[in-house]
């Protein structure tokens, strides 16, 4: 892991900002690629993510895998909202997501990606615009902070109603298009 992102790691080990922190099991503070060019951000770890301290293993994450098709974990750098498990999968709280932004802010400015895919509306909420529709702006590109950002479904979202999968694919599709112009590399 880069020495700036294990420092950060570390920190964030420590912090007792919310409640979330005295409940969790393990921090799950992110995975990947510290260079990436792309950054997948989720809102929250679930229950495999709590036992393992790693964003996206159980199903959803399962999921993820087999959507970013030819981009592996290797490729890509993998992050949530905040990085402990909020109790029985429920959304963060807003105090809970103010107090781990500190993190998340700081892991896109090490990481310091060229773009952002947000998976689900609370960290296309968090990301992109306070007011985004899932629904209505999913696979729509924005541009915040000078990288290009894009919503798209939760993995778990995908899972819970598949009639989301075909707008997800194109939204997909979309993702790849953008990589390959701004970051070719990425794919070689």
């Amino acid at each position: 892991m880069d020495k700036a992102m294990e420092e950060l790691r570390g920190q964030c080990l420590g912090c007792e900002g919310c409640i979330l922190g005295k409940t969790r099991t393990k921090l799950v503070f992110g995975d990947g690629n510290p260079n990436a060019k792309v950054m997948l951000v989720g809102e929250g770890p679930g229950e495999q993510e709590d036992l393992q301290g790693i964003p996206f293993v159980g199903r959803a994450g399962m999921l993820l895998d087999d959507m970013m098709i030819d981009l592996d974990r290797s490729r890509v750098y993998i992050a949530n909202i905040v990085k402990c498990r909020p109790p029985h999968n429920r959304d963060p709280l807003p105090e809970e997501r103010d107090a781990c932004s500190q993190w998340l802010k700081k892991q896109i400015e090490i990481v310091d990606p060229l773009i952002i895919i947000c998976l689900g509306r609370i960290a296309a909420t968090s990301l992109i615009d306070e007011d985004f529709r899932i629904t209505r702006q999913h696979g729509q590109w924005f541009d915040v902070d000078g990288r290009r950002c894009l919503a798209i479904y939760h993995p778990s979202a995908l899972l819970r109603d598949v009639s989301k999968r075909p707008e997800t694919f194109t939204d997909l599709r979309e993702i790849r298009s953008e990589i390959r112009r701004l970051c070719p590399e990425v794919y070689e």
